[in-house]
């Protein structure tokens, strides 16, 4: 009898299927990984305009004319920032961060008296829970 070298079909098969096996589970965990490494960008940058804002509060004892409460579509690759008051900015705002692009589906939101919120819906990706009373940070609705 020859030796031979070299797989057999069974075992090329079984090591493919192992691959497969391995990219079903790594696959969406790195997804969520991606979508997670994107969420900062949104926070930080609230909070940012956050400090902004009450910052030419305390000089004017106004929130009208806060130049953090422009609207913003260059601070990040990721996100729209705006800025809302339901009385023309004298006492109150609500800083938001929409989701563009990869993010599309995910709002942020802060106001004068630090209140979070976020909003999830359609496009964005299943298992993220939405209208928390915090920043979601992870799927599952994980503040």
């Amino acid at each position: 009898m020859k030796n031979r070298n070299g797989f057999t079909l069974i075992e090329l098969l079984v090591v493919i299927a192992i691959i497969g096996i391995l990219a079903a589970v790594a696959l969406p965990n790195y997804s969520d990984y991606v979508v997670r490494g994107k969420v900062p960008d949104a926070t930080s940058n609230l909070a940012t305009k956050r400090v902004q804002v009450e910052q030419f509060y305390q000089d004017n004892r106004t929130y009208v004319g806060a130049p953090a409460c422009n609207n913003d579509i260059t601070a990040s690759q990721y996100f729209t920032f705006s800025c809302a008051s339901a009385d023309g900015f004298v006492t109150t705002y609500t800083l938001q961060a929409v989701g563009k692009s990869s993010m599309s589906g995910f709002t942020y939101t802060v106001d004068q008296s630090n209140t979070k919120t976020t909003t999830i819906a359609a496009p964005a990706p299943v298992g993220w829970r939405a209208n928390a009373n915090c920043w979601i940070t992870k799927k599952g609705g994980v503040c």
